[in-house]
């Protein structure tokens, strides 16, 4: 890459984008976004960047919270799980180089502060691979 500026993708578009296809190639039907949908589905995913850093020149580490929410306790449980295995199998994606991914903070309990729906969060950091800007 020499001494040419490194671009990082988008963190929060690439985690949806993943995130979206491993669900769906997982057999479940939930929406993931960065918004909160006005009305919300019964399941949702929303992927937010709360911080990371860049920790060298070729690497982005993004910290992200990602919230789950269910209609019931049990349904909830089990959107947790299946999408924080999902984060965890990132690594490998074709979508954009994922080297790892390091867990922050495990699975809490959150309730909807409007609805009072179940919602739970995890956050987890994931290292990313920049590129070279070519118009530079």
């Amino acid at each position: 890459m020499g001494g040419k500026p490194v671009e990082f993708p988008d963190a929060v578009e690439v985690m949806c984008r993943y995130l979206r296809a491993a669900l769906a190639a997982a057999g479940l039907d939930v929406r993931v976004g960065t918004r909160v949908p006005d009305p919300r589905p019964a399941l949702f995913v929303r992927v937010r960047r709360v911080g990371g850093s860049r920790i060298d020149r070729i690497t982005d580490r993004p910290r992200y919270d990602i919230e789950c929410w269910g209609p019931d306790e049990e349904q909830l449980a089990d959107l947790v799980k299946v999408t924080r295995a999902l984060v965890f199998a990132m690594p490998g994606w074709r979508g954009v180089a994922a080297y790892d991914v390091a867990d922050v903070g495990g699975p809490t309990p959150s309730p909807d502060p409007v609805s009072g729906q179940d919602r739970a969060a995890f956050a987890v950091e994931v290292s990313l691979r920049g590129r070279a800007l070519s118009a530079l």
